[in-house]
């Protein structure tokens, strides 16, 4: 079976997650990298195809330009991968799918709620596929953990707690030309959320994914802890879950000694689950009165699907990262080949999420409808 070609827009010298998307869609051979529009500027977009061997011309420097000009090649692209600002992705996914192709979204799905809900339109009206790349839906052990929730083995869900912390941001990295930091911390770039934008829409994801429900109300305190930082460092997220389960979320980029902490903790009326991405290949599982048990992939029934080496060698981010491109591609090949994948909805949901938490903490953390 042939590998589908990949192109991308964003992600060229400079970039952050552009190069993990590339490896992530090259681990299991699905895809092909054959085309970009990998900056804004002309030079760098050139410079950064050549680096990457992607052929002089389908190196393009508008990225409208190469939605029309893949679009009419009999060799053209069979996806997209969008690795740009925040700011970028309503614009960029918009002129794809006008074009019918497939579309792979970095998270958040967009800027703003109202761009959201314009895009999500456009992929009813055109019917092109349309992927977000919410990465760590595919560690094994995330997929074992809402396995074991639809069973049923927690019993009736009861608090769930998640968190993501960070210490990157914990001084004002934006002011010393740092790149990443700069478009994360300005609202036209970045939209009005900062750590809940950024991170806080993956904790919220993971919650909702694992648990297979749904937050109805939040309560949400944000603040800027940096002096004369424009977008909320650390947030405080108080959650009503359906069926009566309350949750918590914290999400902060100004914790020392957190370097890329995501947790979840699910407890029920029989039973307990916590997991921790920095030791993503463990799952701890508590049954009511009964001693803790530490469930791997070796054991694992749903998520072993997603495993690709022997037990005891640990797998990890950028693995999790090529579970979703995998699925991708089976999804392309086969419509509905990977229920699990996230989606346009998904994008949806963590938008509300992120223009609730914005509207509850403007109005003194009142609580507000998802």
């Amino acid at each position: 079976m042939r590998p589908l070609r990949l192109g991308m827009v964003g992600g060229g010298q400079g970039a952050f997650i552009g190069a993990v998307h590339r490896i992530a869609a090259r681990l299991d051979g699905h895809w092909q990298l054959v085309a970009g529009a990998f900056s804004s500027d002309a030079a760098r977009a050139h410079a950064s195809a050549a680096e990457l061997n992607v052929a002089p011309d389908r190196s393009y420097a508008d990225f409208a330009e190469m939605a029309r000009a893949e679009a009419a090649r009999d060799d053209g692209i069979e996806a997209v991968s969008i690795v740009t600002p925040n700011h970028m992705h309503a614009p960029v996914a918009t002129a794809f799918l006008e074009a019918g192709i497939p579309v792979i979204c970095d998270k958040p799905l967009t800027a703003t709620l109202p761009e959201a809900e314009a895009l999500a339109e456009t992929v009813a009206r055109t019917g092109t596929p349309f992927f977000l790349t919410h990465n760590y839906t595919g560690y094994p052990l995330i997929r074992e953990a809402r396995e074991i929730v639809a069973r049923g083995d927690l019993g009736r869900l009861r608090v769930v707690q998640a968190e993501y912390a960070q210490d990157w941001l914990a001084e004002k990295l934006e002011e010393t030309g740092q790149k990443q930091a700069a478009w994360r911390t300005d609202p036209a770039k970045s939209g009005a959320g900062g750590a809940i934008g950024d991170i806080g829409t993956h904790a919220f994801n993971l919650l909702e994914f694992v648990t297979g429900t749904q937050a109805t109300h939040l309560a949400a305190d944000l603040t800027s802890f940096v002096d004369g930082r424009r977008l909320d460092d650390n947030a405080h997220i108080l959650l009503r879950l359906q069926d009566g389960a309350k949750g918590m979320l914290w999400a902060s980029q100004i914790a020392p000694g957190h370097e890329n902490g995501l947790r979840l903790r699910i407890y029920g009326d029989k039973a307990g689950l916590e997991w921790s991405q920095e030791d993503p290949n463990r799952l701890r599982f508590t049954r009511l009165g009964a001693p803790a048990q530490w469930l791997t992939r070796a054991g694992a029934g749903t998520g072993s699907l997603t495993t690709r080496i022997p037990p005891g060698h640990p797998e990890g981010y950028l693995e999790a990262f090529a579970t979703l491109y995998t699925e991708a591609a089976s999804d392309l090949r086969q419509p509905g080949a990977a229920p699990l994948l996230p989606g346009i909805e998904d994008g949806l949901r963590g938008m509300r999420f992120v223009t609730s938490c914005v509207t509850s903490a403007r109005n003194d953390c009142a609580w507000t409808a998802l």
